[in-house]
């Protein structure tokens, strides 16, 4: 029996890596996702974001993050100061920078990091999502989530690496080797995402940055 595409229920396909295991492939959404079974526990997930050397005393990365809020966020926001960065990490930098540097009151969120479920009973202008989704097992879970936290015209921004839609290069790119990634976007994923959830895409890199706004 195979495995329904977690996206848009159609059947997928597997591919197998020698490695990092099985992964289901849609055809239909371009939405790829690692075989439960080859999922890694939370506690291996903690040892490899722990890992993760970011601050915000880092030039690099700061420039980083504001080339995605140059791209993804600016362009697009409206007058609103009220922002939600879920998925902050151990160093809520892009929270920091809108922030100080900005001047937008921002919550975050951190499964690991800062659990305590801020957004509760609170709506947003802008809520960011930065190397998260990629992490999720059941992202329409969590874009309804950003949804209903979201003004009407709030906007959600989100980084992620897409895949190019080619097995041989799925499987040697380098971002299946974090054994934490475990669900694979490209921009048709993101169009169908859209269209079941009633977002409007603003923009896209294609690569990395996509922008979303309730559909009216």
């Amino acid at each position: 029996m195979s495995t329904l595409c977690k996206i848009c229920s159609s059947e997928t396909r597997e591919i197998h890596h020698k490695t990092f295991g099985i992964y289901h492939v849609c055809d239909y959404c371009d939405f790829i996702s690692k075989d439960k079974h080859d999922h890694i526990t939370e506690q291996e997930q903690l040892t490899i974001y722990n890992s993760h050397q970011n601050s915000i005393d880092d030039p690099i990365y700061v420039e980083y993050f504001n080339r995605f809020l140059n791209e993804s966020v600016f362009p697009f926001i409206g007058n609103g100061k009220k922002g939600l960065d879920f998925g902050s990490g151990p160093s809520p930098v892009l929270a920091l920078l809108m922030s100080d540097t900005y001047g937008y009151n921002m919550d975050i969120y951190d499964l690991f990091y800062s659990p305590q479920k801020s957004y509760l009973n609170k709506t947003y202008d802008l809520i960011t999502s930065t190397e998260l989704v990629e992490h999720l097992e059941d992202p329409l879970a969590y874009f309804s989530l950003f949804i209903k936290l979201l003004n009407d015209e709030g906007i959600l921004a989100i980084m992620t690496n897409f895949h190019q839609k080619n097995d041989k290069e799925f499987m040697n790119w380098h971002y299946i080797r974090d054994r934490s990634h475990i669900s694979f976007y490209n921009y048709r994923t993101f169009e169908v995402i859209a269209e079941k959830l009633y977002l409007k895409i603003l923009y896209t890199d294609h690569k990395k940055f996509i922008t979303f706004r309730k559909a009216v």
